[in-house]
Formats: structure tokens, C-alpha cells, sequence
């Protein structure tokens, strides 16, 4: 937002007669107005390049202020900006507080006031002095509660409370979200539904600590509480961060579908709300869709094809295609092309990530030892490119889910197949499939010839014999 905008410089009066010309005084002195108007836009012309001195030149603009009108405070307002950029945090505070004189006063609307504080505690929010931050926060809310705008003190303590969360200050962060809620509750102790838009901006904070935190239970609990409010015209950026939440939550408990749901209806709000965050809930979204196992891939809907050749979404789409061809080659490539995506930026992707494809891994293995009834571990290991010891972790882990029946010969290193699946000495080791499409035809066919072969083995031995 430029200064011009952030200030309101252009903004037109209501007084219709502010456009008359007025001839009754032909002294030639300036109107007083007009003197802290050419001072302001002076000392703005040298915010840039000469910061320190736009500093003293809206000091002057203050002083000359003594009717306290738009230009002092809007001066007050520079010096707190210009200063805090200096990282002059005495200076900032110190004309913070002059600026909070002035609506103490109500010398200005609220509207411009609102869109003041707004803007400046965004800024000072990137401090790392903790100090200065509560003491500026402080000073702010005791303001405000003295000239009763409750509209902007609820709104400046939830920026208060999105900074404890991402400072992970949680007892500071549940501390003002409880003295929110209690201010939505009726006399019955029952919620307000006519405040639903404050409560879905208070769960929605809430229920990003609970994720953080792997709290399963009160995550759970408020995720359903967030669905029960139903009166709440609420921004779509606060429903695109509960129904994130309730897909992460989803997705730790093996729920793929009712995760998939949740990225998507949360991908559908970013999108309308115009949020970055979109890109990442569609990297959620074929996470889901992965684990879910599911052959339809998600950049065909009308809402997410959009996407499908963003610079951060092609690694995603290339990673699906891969896993839906079980071509495990390829998917490891991609993973090593792509550390940054998928293990660097994200923990929850690379938590997944992970799990997605030891799963791959599993189902190649299944497929590789198809033909066999007994095979060296060795031989796994070269063909999955893991360690013997990996191997061994996906061979128990699909025994244990009974997709495979057999025993490992620790002794010997060899996998023992319960099942004849198909025993073919060379051919086997000859082509190795590691992909779906028409290998389980072929192995139908080498079990058919196997079965043959063992016949005409019992025959002539019966006819020798």
C-alpha cells in the first residue's frame, strides 16, 4: 500500500462549500491548514532518502499542531513508521503515544483511525523486542478502552493473539481468545450466534495452536464446535484456515477422504480470498489424494486445473503421475529434484511425503515379488535401491497387514513365500515390473506355463518310474 493510499491524502471533503472561492481576505497570510499541509508533504517528499530529517521536519508539523487536526496525527503516524524502521523503538513509542492522544480526543474518525492503528501494528509486529511489543500493544489497548471502540479493540487483541501464535507464545495466545469468547457469550453462558463471525476468528486461532500442538482431542472438539456456527459471515481466509486445520487433522488419522474434502473446500476459500496459502492447501490436497490411493487425479476439477502449471505445482502433478504409474524410479527423482518442496519447506508435506512413499515402496515390492517363493533380500534391496535393513521394515509391515504371507530367514537372507505365487528360475530375474498396467498378465500367463511345466515333469517321471 503506497503512502498516499495508507494516508488518505486525496480523500475529498464532505463540505460541498470547501470548493467555493473565497475572496474576503486578501492579506496574502496562509491559512494555518495550509502551512502544516506544506509542511507534511515536505517532510513526506524525504521519507526516502533523508529519513532523519522528514523525522524533525513532522516534528514541526506536531508542534505547530495545537488544534490537534488530521495533520498532527497523521505526522505522529509517519514518525512512528520512519522511526520504527530506523529500529529507533524509544523514539516510535514515545510519539506512539502523542498519536494516542489524539484519539483519546477523538480528534479523528474512526474509520481513519481504525485503518491507522491497523496498518501500524502490522509494521511493528515484525519486531523481535519483545518488550517493546507488549508495551506498545499494551498502551494500544488501554486506549482503547477508554474511548470505548470495541469494534477495534477486539480487532487489535486478535492481532495480538495471531502474534503469540506465531511467536508460539500459547498460554499469552489462550489468555486473550478466553477473554474474547467470554465477551460472545449470553447471560446463559450460551454463545451469541449474533457474534459468529468474532467466534469463527477466535476457533480459527485456537485450532491452529491444537495443530501445532498434536492436541488430537480439544483439536477435534473445536474443529466440530467451528461447523456448528452457522450464523457467521465470516472471511474466507478464517474458513480456508479451520477447514485446513480439520484436513491435517483428517490426515493423522487415516481419514483420506474426509481429508481430501477439507483441503479442498479450504483451496476453494484461499482461492476466494486471494491467498497464497492456496498453493500450499493444494499440496495438502495430492498428499490426500495419494494416501487415499486414488487413480483420479486432482488438477482435472474446474477449480485447481488453474494451477496445474504453477512453477510450485508442477513438482506436485509430475510426483502424482508418478505414483499413479507406481513408477518408482521417476517419484524418487522427483523427490530429490524437488528437496526444497517437499522436505525443506514444510513439515507436515515431508511427514507425508515420507509415509507416501514407503506405501510406494510397499506396493512396489508386492508387485516384484509376485513371481517368487523365495528371494533374496539382497536382490530387493538393489531393485527398491534401500537398504537390506528397509527392506526388512517393509516385509514385516506387510506381513503384519497380511497383504504378504511369508517368513524372512534371517540366516540365509531370504524371503519365504507361503504361497506358491509363481517360481520361474530365470525368466523372474530376467524383467523386473515395477509398474501397473498389464504385468499381472503376464504373470498369469508364466503361472499357466509354470503349471504346465510341472505337469509334464509329474508325467514323465510317472512314465520313468
Amino acid at each position: 500500500m503506497s503512502d498516499y493510499d495508507d494516508d488518505g491524502d486525496f480523500m475529498v471533503e464532505d463540505d460541498a462549500d470547501s470548493f467555493q472561492y473565497d475572496n474576503s481576505d486578501d492579506s496574502g497570510e496562509e491559512e494555518p491548514d495550509a502551512i502544516l499541509e506544506n509542511k507534511y508533504y515536505n517532510a513526506k517528499a524525504k521519507k526516502t532518502d533523508e529519513p532523519e530529517e522528514s523525522i524533525k521536519d513532522f516534528k514541526e508539523v506536531v508542534d505547530l499542531d495545537v488544534d490537534k487536526t488530521d495533520w498532527g496525527f497523521k505526522a505522529l503516524k509517519q514518525i512512528v513508521k520512519v522511526s520504527f524502521k530506523l529500529n529507533k523503538l524509544d523514539v516510535t513509542l514515545s510519539h506512539y503515544i502523542k498519536l494516542l492522544e489524539y484519539i483519546s480526543l477523538q480528534k479523528v474518525t474512526k474509520n481513519y483511525i481504525e485503518k491507522s492503528c491497523n496498518t501500524i501494528l502490522e509494521n511493528v509486529a515484525n519486531s523481535n523486542d519483545m518488550n517493546f511489543l507488549e508495551k506498545f500493544y499494551s498502551l494500544t489497548l488501554e486506549c482503547l478502552e477508554s474511548v470505548k471502540n470495541e469494534r477495534l479493540l477486539q480487532k487489535t487483541n486478535l492481532k495480538l493473539a495471531k502474534l503469540w501464535l506465531d511467536r508460539k507464545e500459547y498460554q499469552r495466545l489462550l489468555s486473550i481468545t478466553r477473554n474474547l469468547y467470554n465477551s460472545c457469550l449470553l447471560e446463559d453462558g450460551t454463545e451469541d450466534q449474533r457474534k459468529g463471525t468474532l467466534l469463527l476468528e477466535i476457533f480459527a486461532l485456537e485450532i491452529q495452536m491444537y495443530t501445532e500442538t498434536k492436541n488430537k482431542k480439544k483439536l477435534k472438539a473445536l474443529y466440530q464446535q467451528c461447523l456448528a456456527v452457522t450464523s457467521a459471515i465470516s472471511h474466507p481466509k478464517i474458513m480456508g484456515v479451520i477447514r485446513e486445520c480439520g484436513g491435517k487433522m483428517h490426515l493423522s488419522e487415516g481419514e483420506w477422504d474426509a481429508a481430501q474434502t477439507d483441503f479442498f473446500e479450504a483451496f476453494k476459500n484461499y482461492d476466494e480470498a486471494g491467498s497464497e496459502q492456496r498453493i500450499q492447501c493444494l499440496k495438502y490436497l495430492v498428499l490426500a489424494n495419494m494416501l487415499m490411493q486414488s487413480k483420479i487425479n486432482p488438477f482435472d476439477s474446474q477449480e485447481t486445473k488453474p494451477y496445474k502449471n504453477d512453477k510450485e505445482i508442477i513438482a506436485m502433478t509430475n510426483l502424482v503421475d508418478a505414483y499413479q504409474q507406481l513408477d518408482l524410479k521417476t517419484f524418487e527423482k522427483i523427490l530429490k529434484q524437488n528437496k526444497k518442496i517437499f522436505f525443506e519447506d514444510d513439515k507436515f508435506i515431508k511427514f507425508h511425503i515420507e509415509g507416501i512413499l514407503k506405501k510406494l515402496r510397499s506396493q512396489c515390492l508386492c508387485l516384484l515379488i509376485k513371481p517368487y517363493t523365495r528371494i533374496e533380500l539382497s536382490f530387493i534391496e538393489r531393485k527398491l535401491n534401500v537398504s537390506v535393513e528397509e527392506v526388512e521394515d517393509l516385509i514385516v509391515g506387510l506381513i503384519l497387514d497380511e497383504q504378504v504371507k511369508g517368513r524372512i530367514d534371517q540366516v540365509d537372507q531370504i524371503l519365504v513365500l507361503y504361497e506358491r505365487y509363481i517360481f520361474i528360475t530365470n525368466l523372474a530375474t530376467e524383467k523386473i515390473f515395477l509398474r501397473d498396467g498389464d504385468d499381472s498378465l503376464q504373470y498369469e500367463a508364466c503361472g499357466k506355463w509354470a503349471s504346465n511345466l510341472d505337469s509334464l515333469y509329474n508325467s514323465v517321471i510317472g512314465k520313468v518310474v
